[in-house]
């Protein structure tokens, strides 16, 4: 797989430099078609089937499963929820993401323990185990159009916290989330950016998410993904489901209001 990606970006740069007044046109049509190609058969699905087992496996010192877990739509109800998280839960008193509330059951149901979990590197032991689980949750909202809640004033805090965030420049580069998507019309690595700040269209920008990686050969959550770009600002790594990362899920998933989930997508 890694072969046909170096292959596929080898062909497309020697396009670009045979026609380098059509280099912006050709670029984002070529990956357009790179993106079709890797569309068929997406790997997520594997993480998809493994995610739905662990929801149902019974695990942990409590030996339970997850099917009692309450996404915000009820104990055990899946479908529909992942389009309408983050959001504010009662029982813990504070805005959850998915990953950040699987965590909370995880703990409550099953007895493990979520800071550790929480401490583990992407990929790794149950890192890994959130990775399929946040697969399949999202697959099931697959369609259905992001509708973040914003009745309770935590969730209208959370998402003034996280407009906050995404416009804070700093770092040894003077970056902020804005510096490449908060406008229209910027590209980075031959690809076109989405503007973050308003909803760029179905499955372009905060409804694409999660999804498999082909350069890794992993599945990428919120999380992981909001990490990466905080590595790419050269800012320190934000705790793994800290405030800020919800705060920040809760700007762009507002701001993606009525846009359809394709999520879990597939990305170069």
């Amino acid at each position: 797989m890694r072969k046909l990606v170096r292959t596929a970006v080898a062909c497309m740069l020697a396009g670009l430099c045979a026609a380098p007044a059509l280099a912006q046109t050709s670029s984002a049509d070529g990956i357009a078609q790179y993106r079709a190609m890797l569309a068929d058969g997406n790997p997520a699905e594997l993480f998809e089937a493994r995610g739905e087992d662990l929801w149902k496996t019974r695990r942990g010192p409590k030996n339970a499963s997850l099917e009692r877990c309450d996404l915000g739509k009820g104990p055990g109800v899946v479908k529909g929820a992942f389009v309408e998280l983050p959001r504010y839960f009662a029982d813990t008193g504070r805005m959850q993401d998915l990953e950040s509330r699987l965590l909370s059951c995880m703990e409550t149901l099953q007895g493990l323990d979520a800071k550790q979990i929480a401490a583990t590197p992407f990929g790794r032991e149950e890192q890994k185990n959130l990775e399929g689980l946040v697969a399949w949750i999202s697959a099931e909202s697959r369609g259905l159009k992001f509708n973040l809640p914003q009745a309770h004033e935590q969730e209208r805090r959370s998402y003034e916290l996280g407009k906050r965030a995404f416009f804070f420049r700093g770092g040894p580069y003077d970056f902020a989330c804005a510096s490449c998507h908060g406008e229209d019309g910027k590209r980075i690595r031959l690809q076109d950016l989405p503007n973050l700040t308003k909803n760029p269209g179905d499955g372009v920008g905060f409804a694409a998410w999660p999804a498999y990686r082909v350069s890794s050969g992993e599945l990428w959550g919120m999380q992981r993904r909001l990490n990466d770009c905080f590595r790419q600002q050269r800012f320190p790594f934000p705790g793994y489901a800290s405030d800020v990362t919800i705060a920040l899920a809760t700007y762009m998933g507002v701001n993606s209001k009525g846009a359809v989930s394709i999520a879990p997508s597939i990305k170069r």
